[in-house]
């Protein structure tokens, strides 16, 4: 194991010393931090067994080079390691901080498989990038040769903004239009900032703006805009809205307040670290402070409900899960995190109703695991008379989301969209019915993964390449 350096503690009982003996000793303190989290990186970095057969790439849904890049950190080649995962990862540093690498990459590390912890594959990314940033060695994209054609993008979020870099690369001129006031759609609202720091996506924002990507905020695609101006105004149209329509609660007392949605509630949260004054934080609505919480899902959204709740100084914060542990389809890490944090989790419960308006608890019955369904996965069923009543003064709702109705949204008739109502796209290339409108991430695949918005982003970014340089050759006949 790496030798640790030696921290150096200040003695604060004497006399407080000038800006300047503090300013050195912030300076010895940052650079002892900097020297050990080089020596983490190489020390996890050298743990890689470069295995013929790299099964941590295979499960990157990027691909990402990931033996390269370790091996270049481990040698402290730490530029070229940022090279090479630049290379496939429009956003390594993001994926670094909040892909569940336990599921994907890590999960599937060969040292893992045999019993000795698996390489920290996506602390490693976060560090080389990060470092990339911090010694100037990421620069605004600069096109070799300008193209006269344009792309509108609908959507700022990772499979609109990864689109706009790719396409941007090429030359091609990209203006991004979203609904909210800042760029970046869940990475900067639905994202906590202790899972991912704002400042983070603020300067990838920021590069691609210095870039010439323009950005259109505050733009309501069929309300501050039609569609079909969009589509006029540009040789190819990327719909990348993401998936915001939640799903719902029925029963008794499902309207009362008190009972909000995680979306609602995770984007006033991520307001306030921009530094923002939200009313409905400030009156109490979307605040957890003093309350007791009851978050009712499983996913990675209910995880980041229930530790922003701890967060914000919340009496008691309980997650309700209709399926045991074993079944939970977020990560595994997370809710260890959150339990670690005092997140108690009822597994097997399930609401029924909710007493009290404002509210003032939740109906809950008890779940058993029954058979499998087609899918093998065990159906939950109701316990007969195991039914109580779990107090709460805050219900958020994180039972994921639906795509909304674009063609109604926008009036587009002839957008084709899947009987789930998303659109319908091929997977290779984003390549929808209309002519030069392509779909890329959640709004075609459903809730996913941020790496696989990035991914599809990419892939459709190549597709229209070719497709621009197609209608161009037809326009030279």
């Amino acid at each position: 194991m790496a030798k640790q350096p030696m921290l150096k503690f200040v003695d604060v009982s004497r006399d407080m010393p000038s800006k300047r003996e503090a300013g050195q000793r912030n300076k010895d303190f940052n650079e002892i931090y900097a020297e050990y989290a080089d020596e983490k990186a190489k020390e996890q970095a050298s743990r890689c067994s470069q295995c013929g057969v790299p099964y941590c790439q295979s499960h990157c849904p990027l691909h990402n080079n990931i033996p390269d890049w370790l091996r270049m950190t481990a040698m402290g080649r730490l530029e070229e390691a940022y090279a090479i995962s630049q290379a496939t990862n429009t956003f390594p540093e993001i994926c670094g901080r909040i892909c569940p690498q336990d599921r994907l990459c890590e999960g599937n590390c060969v040292i893992e498989q045999s019993g000795h912890g698996t390489v920290t594959i996506g602390s490693v990314e976060k560090y080389i990038t990060d470092t990339a940033w911090e010694n100037g060695w990421v620069k605004p994209i600069a096109p070799t040769a300008e193209r006269d054609q344009s792309v509108g993008i609908i959507g700022a979020g990772p499979g609109g903004l990864a689109a706009a870099d790719r396409l941007r690369r090429a030359g091609v001129q990209v203006t991004v239009y979203d609904r909210y006031d800042r760029a970046g759609g869940l990475l900067t609202y639905g994202i906590p900032g202790f899972k991912l720091e704002k400042d983070v996506v603020m300067r990838r924002i920021k590069q691609l703006e210095l870039s010439g990507v323009e950005f259109v905020m505050n733009c309501a695609v069929g309300e501050d805009l039609s569609f079909d101006a969009i589509r006029g105004k540009h040789d190819a149209v990327v719909i990348a809205t993401g998936v915001y329509k939640t799903r719902d609660l029925e029963g008794p007392g499902s309207g009362a307040d008190g009972i909000v949605r995680a979306i609602d509630y995770l984007t006033v949260s991520n307001k306030l670290s921009f530094g923002d004054t939200v009313e409905e934080y400030e009156d109490g609505t979307l605040n957890a402070a003093g309350k007791k919480v009851v978050v009712i899902g499983g996913g990675d959204t209910a995880m980041d409900c229930v530790r922003t709740a701890i967060r914000q100084g919340a009496e008691s914060v309980k997650c309700l899960y209709r399926r045991d542990r074993a079944n939970m389809p977020g990560s595994q890490r997370e809710v260890q995190n959150a339990e670690e944090e005092g997140v108690v989790f009822e597994w097997l419960a399930a609401p029924k109703g909710f007493a009290g308006d404002p509210v003032s608890g939740v109906m809950v019955q008890k779940m058993r695991l029954g058979a499998p369904d087609a899918s093998g996965r065990q159906s939950p069923e109701v316990i007969e008379g195991a039914d109580y009543v779990e107090d709460a003064d805050l219900v958020i709702k994180a039972l994921g989301f639906e795509p909304e109705d674009l063609p109604k949204l926008w009036g587009v008739d002839g957008l084709e969209v899947t009987r789930w109502g998303t659109v319908k796209a091929e997977f290779t290339t984003g390549k929808t019915n209309l002519e030069g409108v392509y779909a890329v991430g959640d709004i075609v695949r459903g809730a996913s993964l941020v790496v696989w918005a990035i991914k599809d982003g990419r892939d459709c970014a190549d597709a229209i390449l070719g497709f621009l340089s197609d209608t161009k050759a037809v326009a030279a006949e």
